[in-house]
C-alpha cells in the first residue's frame, strides 16, 4: 500500500481530526488516525468511541488497504515540514515509512481493522443548514450549558427542530440561551441533546465556511456531513427541562443601554466584589443605572453611575457579575435590554440590534439574592 500527498493539506485535515482524540484513552488503538485507502481516495478517521470524525483526501495512489498510524507521532512531524509532497508505504515489517525531500521516516503501525467502526444510523431524520448559520447557534449557547456529571442532559445543548423554525438551548439552572432561526427549518419535528465536544469541534470548522451541513439524526446518533469532512456522535440520553417554564412572561420593568458600556462597568466594578459569590448590584431609578459592588471581607467597594432608558419601577436586584459579562460578550449588538418584573425573578437580556431577519437571542439569568 503506498501514496503521495501534499504535506500541509494531509497536516490541516489531520489537526481538525486531532480534536477528537483524548490524551487519556482506555483504549490505546484510539491513539492513532485510521488510514483508509481506496485508489485515490484517503478517508483518515480519529474517534474517543462517543464521537467519530472522518476526513475524504484526493492522494495519488493506485493501492488500497488500512493500517492505524500513531496520532502525535504523524502531527509532530508533518509540523515540521515546509509544503512539498510526502511518499507513504506501508512495510511488511509493520512499519509504514514516510518519505520526503529531507530524508526516510519509519513508524510503527497498527492493524487498522482494531479500529473501532463508526456507528451506522439507523432510518434517520435529515435536515440541512448553511454552515455559517449552525455555527452561530453553537457559539451563541454553548457558553451557557453546564458541567454538572450529575445532570448530563444539561451538559449539552438542546437542538429543536421544527417545520418554522429551529430552536438551540442552553442551560446550567443559573443562566440560560434560548437561539432561534425563523428563516430556517426542518422537514419533521425533532428533538435531540448534543454534547459539547463535537459541537466545538464543528464550530472551529464551520465558522466562516459557505458550505451547507447535512444533519441525520436518530434516537441515540446524529451525524453531521459537509465539504469533505462527517462527523458521528452519541447523543445525550435523557429528557431536556421545560426551558420555556422558567422564562417569565411578564416582566414591566424594561432597560435599555449600550452594550459596550454597560459590559465595561460591569467587568469594572466586579474586580471589587467577593471573591465566591461575584455579586453585583443593579439599582434602577428614572434614568439611572447605579452598578455596585462590595467585598465586606476586605473593605473593597465600587460603584458606577450609568444614563440609561428605563421604564418601570424603581427596583434593586442582584447578579453573579460572571454570568453576565459571559452574555454580554456573546453579544454583539450596540444596545442590550434588560427586561425584569421582581428582585428573585429571572432577568432577561435580549439584543435591541445586530440580528439578521429571522434571527433571535433570549439570554435568561438568575438573580442573587441580596445582603441589604
Amino acid at each position: 500500500m503506498k501514496f503521495i500527498v501534499s504535506s500541509t493539506y494531509l497536516l490541516k485535515q489531520l489537526q481538525v481530526l486531532g480534536g477528537v482524540i483524548n490524551s487519556s484513552n482506555t483504549l490505546p488503538i484510539l491513539d492513532n488516525f485510521l488510514f483508509n485507502l481506496d485508489h485515490s481516495s484517503l478517508t483518515v478517521s480519529a474517534s474517543d468511541l462517543e464521537t467519530t470524525m472522518a476526513a475524504k483526501l484526493e492522494v495519488d495512489s493506485d493501492s488500497s488497504g488500512s493500517v492505524a498510524i500513531p496520532a502525535k507521532l504523524l502531527l509532530d512531524t508533518l509540523k515540521t515540514f515546509p509544503e512539498q509532497p510526502l511518499t507513504f508505504v506501508i512495510e511488511d515489517n509493520n512499519t509504514v515509512e514516510i518519505s520526503s525531500s529531507y530524508g526516510k521516516y519509519a513508524l510503527a503501525y497498527a492493524d487498522g481493522n482494531e479500529f473501532p467502526n463508526a456507528v451506522t444510523l439507523e432510518n434517520p431524520s435529515t435536515t440541512t443548514l448553511e454552515s455559517d448559520i449552525l455555527a452561530t447557534a453553537i457559539s451563541k449557547t454553548i457558553f451557557a450549558a453546564g458541567n454538572d456529571d450529575l445532570r448530563p442532559v444539561m451538559s449539552g445543548v438542546f437542538f429543536q427542530f421544527t417545520n418554522d423554525h429551529l430552536t438551540f438551548v442552553a442551560t446550567d439552572a443559573h443562566k440560560l440561551v434560548k437561539y432561534t432561526r425563523e428563516d430556517v427549518n426542518a422537514s419533521q419535528a425533532a428533538e435531540f441533546i448534543m454534547p459539547k465536544k463535537p459541537l466545538n469541534l464543528l464550530k472551529g470548522i464551520l465558522a466562516g465556511n459557505d458550505e451547507t451541513v447535512t444533519i441525520e439524526y436518530n434516537e441515540s446518533n446524529a451525524r453531521f456531513t459537509f465539504d469533505n469532512m462527517e462527523l458521528v456522535c452519541r447523543l445525550i440520553d435523557g429528557k431536556y427541562p421545560n426551558y420555556e417554564a422558567v422564562i417569565p412572561k411578564e416582566n414591566p420593568n424594561r432597560l435599555v443601554i449600550g452594550r459596550n458600556q454597560f459590559l465595561n462597568s460591569v467587568r469594572r466594578v466586579s474586580i471589587f466584589s467577593n471573591k465566591t459569590t461575584h455579586q453585583i448590584r443593579l439599582k434602577i431609578a428614572g434614568a439611572e443605572l447605579n452598578i455596585s459592588a462590595e467585598d465586606i471581607d476586605y473593605s473593597n467597594k465600587a460603584e458606577e453611575r450609568l444614563t440609561c432608558d428605563y421604564q418601570g419601577d424603581d427596583m434593586q436586584i442582584g447578579f453573579n457579575s460572571r454570568f453576565l459579562t459571559e452574555m454580554l460578550n456573546n453579544l454583539n449588538s450596540d444596545e442590550v435590554q434588560l427586561e425584569m418584573s421582581l428582585p428573585n425573578r429571572a432577568g432577561i437580556l435580549t439584543p435591541v440590534d445586530g440580528l439578521d431577519e429571522g434571527e433571535k437571542v433570549t439570554m435568561l439569568v438568575m438573580p442573587v439574592m441580596l445582603n441589604h
